[in-house]
């Protein structure tokens, strides 16, 4: 079942983000008038008619309306402070060295446990405080760590993370952000 069209009949394209006035109709042809002045042809099955009805709302349901979108407006989040978005992170350098002064004589499962349980405790504490932001400088070395850390960080289902700002910090650190639950 077509719809019957006829010159003047404001039209859009199906599939295509293109609408206008029909100046002619010949077979199973139109040919339409853009809004921006360009004739098109298409066939007749390619067109729908538009139609805009005027809708009428008297002066007292539009203020009722008003009304409701302002008190929903009041529930909205809270707004967070300038010095509050741009806080700096929490950087947590996770080199051995840093860590613990007694890794001379440490195997490479120590360690990296060490490192594992630091970053561990330092994003709980980041959590607990209400931190959105921590670094995690892990270094380049084999990739171990970073690898120990992603599997960690992906068990948290409140946060993201991806690599650190590469001007600050190369290649060697991880960022995290922590959604913050209202």
């Amino acid at each position: 079942m077509t719809m019957k069209l006829n010159k003047g009949d404001f039209v859009e394209v199906l599939d295509e983000p293109l609408s206008g006035t029909i100046v002619s109709l010949e077979n199973d042809d139109v040919e339409l008038e853009t809004e921006d002045g360009f004739l098109l042809r298409f066939k007749i099955n390619e067109v729908v008619k538009v139609s805009y009805d005027e809708i009428k709302v008297d002066e007292t349901q539009m203020l009722e309306a008003l009304k409701e979108k302002q008190i929903k407006r009041k529930n909205t989040a809270p707004r967070v402070k300038s010095k509050e978005r741009t806080a700096p992170a929490l950087e947590v350098d996770l080199h051995i060295h840093k860590l613990t002064n007694r890794d001379k004589n440490l195997s490479n499962f120590e360690i990296l446990n060490i490192q594992l349980d630091a970053a561990r405790g330092q994003l709980e504490f980041a959590i607990r405080k209400r931190i959105q932001k921590v670094v995690f400088i892990h270094g380049v070395g084999q990739g171990v760590l970073r690898a120990e850390l992603e599997t960690l960080l992906s068990r948290y289902d409140n946060l993201k993370f991806y690599d650190a700002d590469f001007q600050k910090y190369g290649v060697g650190a991880t960022e995290v952000y922590i959604f913050q639950n209202a």
